[in-house]
């Protein structure tokens, strides 16, 4: 039998139809990820089997630098790319029961079809064989996402972006649809006053808005909300340790304001009544225009000072938080709720410990009105493996609605990971196979056909309504 055979992670009849007849037909909405919108709209191809793989992907390189390959191997610039390719085919057989060995072989399978498992001895009939195919015409991004019936691609985006891409991709009538998301981190980062006065004076070239006071920041801010909305989105996204919330009154905005376009440091309450501020007002924005609301919680970035001196941000150095998180983000959820102001939600976690917490705090903000109102993101990050990706099935089972979950997406730069849906899909089918034939779950084929389409498309279909899908 081959590795990762046709009923790979399906242990009995019933996880196979479902997942055969079922999951596998499905369109996918990756609603959240982080690919390069001009690669997506300048339909590119690819150099290289290394270059297409390894860059940016922070999960490859954790584990090549578990496995002591140097880091010029690993992030290094100007380096052959078949040296980086040998040392991560040299490290991929120690990744054994990490989610990297699956995914690799899932990839391989289904972009280049190859049955071959990668290790030095195959190395080179792999990289032969991977090039061939990224070589051929059609070998781009959008014919990738044909192939694998992409219908929504959800990429991250600054409020200050331009949009272009996006604009020009979605006039082209592809069946996949690119939308952007609202992400104003930068609003939020008043850490460094220098660097947030650069984005915030470009927040006001955007908007064409004098940037005086913060009332002017706030209806910038607003501006550019109102544009992305024009272009088909319909969430936001916020890169939070914890969620903030220290109430601030217009008149301690301003002052806040006042210090930073000054470039004065702010205190810590200063800190987080400017988060809080900001949020509230684009969590009001989101519920009057139906939007999605996503918290991806948890990471604490950047712990390793020398190699951030090094190799600077976003390069596989951050971890999760071990602290609790529910009190102020149930005190943010109520300041909005009581105004009856409080968007649909998305909460994530990097640590799994959270995710009963926070499935218990969703539960306190449903309205009665919108399904799965508030939502148990998908395994996320560091928890995106089988036992991750189960523990949040299991918890959101357990004192939630699996059948309202909007199930898996990517969040990744890479092309070659549209798979992971696949990963998801045999492992959601496998849970529900064998609690059918253990009696626990009824074997009623339109039920567990309804849950399986629900889970793997309709639902986020449903959901985020974006236009056009």
């Amino acid at each position: 039998m081959t590795y990762l055979h046709e009923n790979f992670l399906l242990p009995n009849k019933t996880a196979e139809r479902l997942f055969h007849d079922v999951a596998a037909k499905q369109p996918i909405m990756d609603y959240h990820c982080h690919l390069p919108p001009e690669e997506v709209a300048g339909n590119v191809g690819f150099s290289n089997l290394a270059d297409m793989w390894l860059g940016g992907d922070h999960y490859k390189w954790r584990a090549m630098r578990a496995a002591g390959e140097p880091e010029e191997l690993v992030t290094g610039k100007g380096v052959d790319p078949k040296a980086k390719f040998d040392a991560w085919a040299r490290t991929v057989p120690q990744t054994l029961r990490n989610p990297l060995h699956h995914w690799t072989h899932l990839e391989l399978k289904s972009y280049f079809n190859t049955d071959l498992v990668l290790g030095p001895k195959t190395a080179d009939t792999i990289w032969e064989i991977a090039n061939a195919k990224i070589a051929e015409a059609k070998f781009t991004t959008q014919n990738i996402c044909k192939d694998f019936d992409i219908r929504a691609i959800g990429t991250t985006d600054d409020p200050v972006d331009s949009l272009e891409h996006h604009i020009a991709f979605n006039a082209t009538g592809h069946i996949t649809k690119m939308f952007p998301t609202f992400r104003p981190d930068k609003a939020l980062m008043t850490a460094n006053a220098v660097a947030w006065n650069v984005w915030t004076d470009q927040l006001a070239e955007v908007s064409g808005l004098p940037l005086d006071s913060s009332a002017a920041f706030i209806d910038a801010l607003k501006t550019r909300h109102d544009f992305f909305h024009e272009q088909g989105c319909r969430l936001t996204d916020h890169g939070l340790a914890i969620c903030p919330f220290a109430p601030c009154s217009d008149e301690q905005a301003e002052a806040i304001f006042t210090k930073l376009r000054n470039e004065q440091s702010l205190d810590t309450t200063e800190t987080e009544q400017w988060m809080t501020y900001v949020l509230q007002h684009v969590g009001r924005w989101n519920a009057a225009r139906s939007w999605t609301m996503q918290l991806h919680l948890g990471p604490i970035r950047n712990t390793n000072t020398r190699m951030f001196n090094q190799l600077g941000p976003d390069m596989g150095y951050d971890t999760m938080l071990d602290e609790p998180i529910v009190r102020k983000l149930a005190r943010f959820l109520d300041s909005l709720a009581v105004d009856d102001a409080l968007p649909k939600c998305v909460f994530y976690h990097l640590n799994p410990e959270a995710l009963y917490p926070l499935a218990t705090l969703m539960g306190n903000f449903l309205d009665g009105i919108t399904p799965g109102k508030m939502h148990l993101g998908s395994g996320w990050w560091h928890v995106d493996t089988l036992d991750g990706m189960r523990t949040q099935i299991e918890v959101l089972s357990s004192v939630g609605l699996l059948s309202k979950f909007v199930g898996m997406l990517t969040d990744s730069r890479s092309f070659l990971s549209f798979p992971r849906h696949e990963y998801f899909r045999r492992l959601l089918c496998g849970i529900i196979g064998q609690e059918v034939e253990a009696g626990l779950i009824p074997d009623d084929k339109d039920l567990l056909t309804e849950l399986i389409e629900g889970i793997c498309y309709k639902n986020a279909q449903n959901y985020f309504n974006f236009p056009g899908v």
